[in-house]
């Protein structure tokens, strides 16, 4: 065997088992062997062949031996870790260590097993669930009147909020050992989007005690007495809560909240007992000016030392009724016109006993952790649904509306411009729903998904915003033209709140989706942390050698996945599937292997700095982000049975997340500070070039026509929204208005041949009918069908006007 021979065998052995991802053990035996091959075959000198024993038993004694490599390497290498490790807060830590990973650690892992993902079963909801779907939900959806609500009142209805109450919809996450419904997050999340799809002030109103709020907090951390006490009354709505976090001074920096309670002797209720005194200041607190009950974070000190040797506890959350002396609570904000109930509240000097911690004292300190858990809860359901709620009914309603509106004898639909935002309209719902639902489903297994949530949150909250925007491009000035007939303008208006709230996207996701994600989601960078901040240092040395070593070896295995599956196109990758989706799940392969490579890359040059690097850390979270939306789109396309119909949304789905996860990695490499790295990394991931390119015109073609005309598809991308059989409602009219559109195209069409083939004379409009009758081209039936059809049409296209004094809101609440 020849030397360049043997040279090329060690090569080819080296990169299959680093692809395979051997353990390191058995590659080197595996190498062993080649060599003990090439030195029996081969007419080497005795020289060469010492030379090539040599070489390979210096390099593989040391990595097999631990006790030998740490002695030579980690040991040395722990000290400088430790210096370069970025300081993290406390506050950071917390949430570092709140909640799980889930699918977000395989997409990060450069070898995602699909078959973990595909034998998830997406939550089933039971036949209880489906009932209250079909029942109260329908019937709240039936009672509102969002033009009342919004211009009129600026509040719900009286009777509203009483059917909100008695119907148990602040009792969805409660357990029935407390009166509640204990439903599942994949019905909490379908309550919300449907409820979305009538009127968002009502979807805020019942989403949020059921996200972070009190009863969340108390179902996990809360005492038995406090359980029995205050579930029933939340569950029957005798309790209306509100969660206070947000202030002037602490919006996404916790950590500068300036809200605090001191451990202290005071006064209650005439008796003296030791308590907290609280001084606060909140704002944006959803519920707050007619909340009952507020549950409160705030920095708990005890510099008398009365509950314990520690001074500073940290943040800390308690519930505390706010007819309590001194809790200043009632007055609204008003944002963007919303008529949901928000506003700010404090309180001064306010004394509260120890018990009203939730968790009781023992739990006090532990309010941030306990916030991010359930937040990461709570933001994979609430935003998301309303998001998809939003979505759906742009795509049903302005899919109709752009079939049924005609310009220069067409409909706008059939333009190619409207057909682009159509497409957009389509796909971007497609996949909304796909991850509301996957998301959703985690939390059901008993994941608490942090990054996963902030990906579903940010996300979906940004597509709902180029969904609606698209949506009113296409509706033109029925779109603009406020009043009782515009179903979209109100869902406009409140984006910015969606995109503000649990998280301000632009933090969401720099700051959590990839700051946590990095750290969370990789395989060993959390080991490495956790083994270099022990103080017993032999535990520290070993526990590092074993993440660095185990780092070391995952950072080569991607650096050879991606090379090969550049250079293969991805075809190297194994898929789940074998139908037309197969390449999808290959691409993302590919991009798994890229990432993980990227960011080993970027926090090796960059250090603690890639904390502060947000427009590069912002990009890596855009891949990571879109991986999971096509992941969830893929899991869904099998979930719905594979349906050929709904084929285009899944290919526009997939290949614009593999086009934005390209643009992503490409901006991240052009701004990468370390030139030489930048170029070594471009040359690893994309060898032939950048190879995925957006959704095609055929394609969005394809897309449109599924919202353009009634069929089975577009049911299915819109199931699970409200649908008003009543033509007082604008999506009732245009659902009647469209199935008499499409059935009138066929008599036109007919008009049109007759003219052409000039059995009947040119004319237009009536006078074209009047010709055909006599004629008799057409039967006193179809005639019927066309004016039945332009009725509708005339119908749907109306936009309201109003006297001057119907516009001055009748503010009641009676």
């Amino acid at each position: 065997m020849s030397l360049l021979i043997f040279l090329i065998i060690i090569a080819v052995a080296s990169a299959t088992a680093a692809y395979v991802r051997l353990p390191l053990l058995a590659s080197t035996v595996i190498l062993a062997l080649i060599l003990i091959v090439w030195h029996l075959t081969s007419h080497a000198s005795a020289l060469s062949t010492s030379l090539a024993w040599g070489l390979f038993l210096a390099v593989a004694i040391p990595l097999n031996v631990t006790s030998l490599r740490r002695q030579l390497f980690s040991n040395h290498i722990l000290p400088i870790f430790r210096k370069l490790m970025p300081p993290i807060s406390r506050t950071e830590q917390e949430a570092l260590d709140a909640g799980t990973v889930w699918w977000d650690g395989e997409l990060f892992s450069g070898a995602p097993d699909w078959n973990k993902l595909l034998s998830v079963r997406t939550t089933r909801l039971t036949t209880e669930e489906q009932a209250f779907l079909d029942g109260p939900v329908e019937e709240l959806c039936r009672l509102l009147d969002d033009w009342d609500i919004t211009h009129h009142r600026l509040d719900l209805p009286p009777s509203v909020w009483q059917f909100i109450k008695d119907s148990g919809f602040f009792g969805m996450i409660i357990p029935r050992e407390y009166g509640g419904k204990q439903f599942s997050a994949q019905m909490h999340s379908c309550v919300v989007s449907k409820i979305a799809s009538r009127s968002i002030t009502a979807a805020v109103t019942v989403m949020v005690p059921n996200s972070l709020g009190p009863a969340e907090l108390l179902l996990h951390y809360g005492t038995e007495d406090q359980r029995k006490y205050y579930l029933p009354r939340l569950a029957r709505g005798e309790e209306v809560p509100c969660f206070a976090l947000t202030g002037p001074e602490a919006g996404s920096d916790a950590g500068a909240m300036p809200d605090t309670g001191v451990v202290c002797r005071g006064l209650f209720q005439g008796e003296e007992i030791t308590g907290i005194r609280l001084n606060w200041e909140k704002r944006y607190i959803t519920l707050g000016p007619v909340a009952t009950v507020l549950g409160l974070a705030f920095k708990l000190y005890d510099p008398e030392h009365l509950i314990g040797k520690q001074e500073d506890l940290g943040i800390t959350c308690a519930l505390i009724p706010t007819s309590t002396p001194g809790v200043e609570i009632g007055s609204r904000h008003f944002p963007l016109n919303s008529a949901f109930m928000n506003g700010p509240n404090s309180g001064k000097d306010v004394f509260i006993p120890l018990d009203w911690i939730i968790g009781g004292p023992a739990h006090a300190g532990q309010g941030w952790r306990m916030l991010m858990e359930s937040l990461a809860a709570g933001r994979s359901i609430s935003l998301p649904a309303l998001s998809t709620g939003a979505g759906k009914l742009a795509s049903r309603a302005t899919g109709a509306y752009a079939r049924i509106r005609r310009q220069f004898k067409l409909p706008i639909g059939y333009f190619g411009g409207v057909e682009e935002a159509l497409a957009r309209i389509a796909g971007n719902t497609y996949v909304m729903e796909a991850t509301r639902t996957l998301t959703a489903s985690a939390v059901d297994l008993g994941e608490k998904p942090s990054v996963i949530s902030a990906i579903a949150k940010y996300n979906l909250t940004e597509r709902m915003r180029l969904v609606v925007n698209d949506a009113m491009d296409v509706q033109g000035g029925s779109g603009i033209c406020m009043g009782p007939r515009n179903f979209l303008a109100r869902a406009y208006q409140s984006i910015p709140i969606s995109i503000t709230v649990e998280g301000a996207n632009i933090l969401t996701r720099s700051m959590i989706t990839y700051g946590q994600g990095a750290i969370r989601c990789h395989p060993y960078v959390l080991k490495e942390m956790r083994a270099a901040g022990h103080d017993d240092l032999q535990r520290a040395r070993i526990e590092f050698d074993h993440a660095l070593f185990g780092h070391l070896g995952f950072g080569f295995s991607n650096a050879i996945r991606a090379l090969l599956l550049g250079l293969s196109n991805s075809r190297l990758a194994q898929a789940p599937v074998p139908g037309p989706e197969r390449r999808y799940y290959q691409h993302l392969t590919r991009l798994s292997a890229a990432l993980a490579l990227s960011s080993d890359i970027a926090m090796m040059t960059l250090g603690g700095s890639l904390k502060r690097l947000e427009k590069l850390s912002g990009r890596l979270a855009d891949v990571l982000s879109q991986m999971y939306l096509a992941s969830a789109t893929l899991k869904r396309f099998e979930e719905d049975g594979c349906h050929q119909a709904d084929l285009p949304l899944l290919r526009w789905g997939c290949e614009d997340a593999l086009y934005r996860a390209q643009c992503a990695l490409d901006g991240l490499l052009k701004n990468f500070p370390s030139r030489p790295a930048a170029w070594l990394l471009r040359v690893l991931i994309f060898p032939l070039g950048r190879p995925f390119s957006p959704p095609g015109d055929a394609l969005g073609h394809q897309v449109a026509e599924l919202i353009l005309a009634p069929s089975p598809a577009r049911d299915r991308l819109t199931r699970g929204i409200h649908l008003p059989t009543d033509l007082s409602e604008p999506l009732g009219r245009l659902d009647d208005a469209l199935t008499k559109v499409v059935r009138a195209e066929i008599v036109e069409a007919k008009l049109r041949n007759g003219v052409q083939n000039r059995i009947l004379p040119k004319a237009s409009g009536e006078a074209l009918i009047k010709e055909a009758l006599k004629y008799n081209f057409i039967t006193p039936e179809e005639i019927a069908i066309l004016q039945q059809a332009d009725l509708a049409r005339r119908d749907v296209i109306t936009v309201d006007s109003f006297a001057p004094a119907e516009l001055i809101p009748k503010i009641s609440r009676g």
